[in-house]
Protein backbone atom coordinates (compact mmCIF):
# COMPACT_ATOMS: atom_id res chain seq x y z
CA UNK A 1 0.00 0.00 0.00
CA UNK A 2 1.33 3.12 -0.89
CA UNK A 3 0.74 6.47 2.08
CA UNK A 4 1.45 9.85 2.28
CA UNK A 5 0.61 12.42 4.55
CA UNK A 6 0.73 16.06 4.72
CA UNK A 7 -0.65 18.46 6.87
CA UNK A 8 -3.49 21.79 5.98
CA UNK A 9 -4.82 24.63 8.69
CA UNK A 10 -7.97 25.16 8.74
CA UNK A 11 -9.02 28.91 7.43
CA UNK A 12 -11.85 30.64 8.36
CA UNK A 13 -13.43 31.25 5.04
CA UNK A 14 -13.62 27.36 5.27
CA UNK A 15 -16.16 27.33 8.19
CA UNK A 16 -19.54 27.68 8.42
CA UNK A 17 -22.14 29.49 10.82
CA UNK A 18 -21.43 26.80 13.48
CA UNK A 19 -17.85 27.38 13.86
CA UNK A 20 -16.98 24.04 11.71
CA UNK A 21 -15.39 22.99 8.59
CA UNK A 22 -18.07 22.92 6.47
CA UNK A 23 -18.84 19.70 4.68
CA UNK A 24 -18.34 20.41 1.25
CA UNK A 25 -15.02 21.74 1.81
CA UNK A 26 -13.63 18.55 2.20
CA UNK A 27 -13.96 17.58 -1.18
CA UNK A 28 -11.01 20.14 -1.58
CA UNK A 29 -8.88 18.51 1.21
CA UNK A 30 -9.04 15.28 -0.04
CA UNK A 31 -7.63 16.86 -3.54
CA UNK A 32 -5.15 18.18 -1.54
CA UNK A 33 -4.02 14.67 -0.13
CA UNK A 34 -4.32 12.91 -3.96
CA UNK A 35 -2.06 15.86 -5.53
CA UNK A 36 0.14 15.73 -3.09
CA UNK A 37 0.30 11.66 -2.67
CA UNK A 38 0.86 11.90 -7.10
CA UNK A 39 3.65 14.35 -6.33
CA UNK A 40 5.31 12.54 -4.06
CA UNK A 41 5.57 9.73 -6.43
CA UNK A 42 7.46 12.32 -8.29
CA UNK A 43 4.37 12.96 -10.52
CA UNK A 44 2.26 16.30 -11.27
CA UNK A 45 -1.36 16.55 -12.20
CA UNK A 46 0.14 19.47 -15.04
CA UNK A 47 2.17 16.35 -16.44
CA UNK A 48 -0.78 14.10 -16.89
CA UNK A 49 -2.68 16.56 -18.79
CA UNK A 50 0.05 18.28 -20.95
CA UNK A 51 2.61 15.93 -21.64
CA UNK A 52 0.39 12.22 -21.55
CA UNK A 53 -3.11 13.83 -23.00
CA UNK A 54 -5.00 12.29 -19.53
CA UNK A 55 -7.27 13.97 -17.66
CA UNK A 56 -8.16 12.03 -14.13
CA UNK A 57 -12.03 12.94 -13.36
CA UNK A 58 -13.67 11.68 -10.13
CA UNK A 59 -16.19 8.40 -11.17
CA UNK A 60 -17.25 8.56 -6.95
CA UNK A 61 -17.02 9.62 -3.55
CA UNK A 62 -17.73 8.02 -0.13
CA UNK A 63 -17.02 9.83 2.72
CA UNK A 64 -17.69 9.45 6.29
CA UNK A 65 -18.19 12.30 8.80
CA UNK A 66 -17.24 11.57 12.27
CA UNK A 67 -16.37 14.67 14.29
CA UNK A 68 -15.86 18.50 13.06
CA UNK A 69 -12.93 20.26 12.58
CA UNK A 70 -12.81 23.65 13.46
CA UNK A 71 -11.21 27.00 12.34
CA UNK A 72 -7.45 26.86 12.87
CA UNK A 73 -6.95 23.11 13.38
CA UNK A 74 -4.08 21.56 11.88
CA UNK A 75 -5.50 18.76 9.88
CA UNK A 76 -3.32 15.82 8.80
CA UNK A 77 -4.44 14.18 5.41
CA UNK A 78 -3.20 10.50 5.22
CA UNK A 79 -3.65 9.30 1.75
CA UNK A 80 -3.78 5.88 0.72
CA UNK A 81 -3.65 3.85 -2.75
CA UNK A 82 -4.40 0.41 -1.43
CA UNK A 83 -4.73 -1.09 -4.28
CA UNK A 84 -2.85 -1.12 -7.21
CA UNK A 85 -4.60 0.33 -10.19
CA UNK A 86 -6.32 -1.45 -12.75
CA UNK A 87 -9.12 1.26 -14.83
CA UNK A 88 -9.64 3.41 -11.96
CA UNK A 89 -7.38 4.46 -9.14
CA UNK A 90 -8.80 4.26 -5.69
CA UNK A 91 -7.38 7.15 -3.10
CA UNK A 92 -8.46 6.60 0.64
CA UNK A 93 -8.32 9.47 2.59
CA UNK A 94 -8.07 10.03 6.50
CA UNK A 95 -8.43 13.15 8.17
CA UNK A 96 -6.98 13.94 11.72
CA UNK A 97 -6.97 16.18 14.14
CA UNK A 98 -3.43 17.35 16.20
CA UNK A 99 -4.74 15.00 18.94
CA UNK A 100 -4.52 12.17 16.20
CA UNK A 101 -8.47 11.70 16.50
CA UNK A 102 -9.94 10.64 12.81
CA UNK A 103 -12.53 13.06 11.53
CA UNK A 104 -13.33 11.83 8.46
CA UNK A 105 -12.52 9.40 5.88
CA UNK A 106 -13.00 9.10 2.42
CA UNK A 107 -12.39 7.01 -0.54
CA UNK A 108 -12.86 8.75 -3.86
CA UNK A 109 -12.11 6.85 -7.50
CA UNK A 110 -10.98 8.48 -10.37
CA UNK A 111 -10.74 7.36 -14.14
CA UNK A 112 -8.37 7.72 -17.18
CA UNK A 113 -9.84 10.28 -20.05
CA UNK A 114 -8.12 11.17 -23.12
CA UNK A 115 -7.77 14.95 -23.14
CA UNK A 116 -8.59 15.30 -26.61
CA UNK A 117 -11.63 12.37 -26.92
CA UNK A 118 -12.96 12.71 -23.65
CA UNK A 119 -13.05 8.63 -23.37
CA UNK A 120 -11.86 6.52 -20.69
CA UNK A 121 -8.26 4.92 -21.12
CA UNK A 122 -6.28 2.58 -19.36
CA UNK A 123 -3.98 3.94 -16.53
CA UNK A 124 -1.07 5.27 -17.94
CA UNK A 125 1.89 3.27 -17.64
CA UNK A 126 4.31 5.43 -15.50
CA UNK A 127 1.68 5.86 -12.89
CA UNK A 128 2.00 1.88 -12.47
CA UNK A 129 6.07 1.90 -12.65
CA UNK A 130 6.00 4.12 -9.40
CA UNK A 131 3.69 2.58 -8.04
CA UNK A 132 4.50 -1.26 -8.20
CA UNK A 133 7.97 -1.05 -5.49
CA UNK A 134 4.73 -0.02 -2.69
CA UNK A 135 2.71 -3.56 -3.98
CA UNK A 136 5.37 -6.17 -4.79
CA UNK A 137 5.20 -9.30 -2.54
CA UNK A 138 8.67 -9.95 -2.74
Amino acid sequence: MYTHQIQIRVRYSETDKMGYVYYGNYMQYYEVGRVEAIRNLGLRYLDFEDQMGIFMPVVSINVRYLRPAYYDDLLILETSIPQLPQKNIRFHTQIFNERKELLNAAEVHLCFVDVKTKKRVEMPELIIEKLKPYFDQS
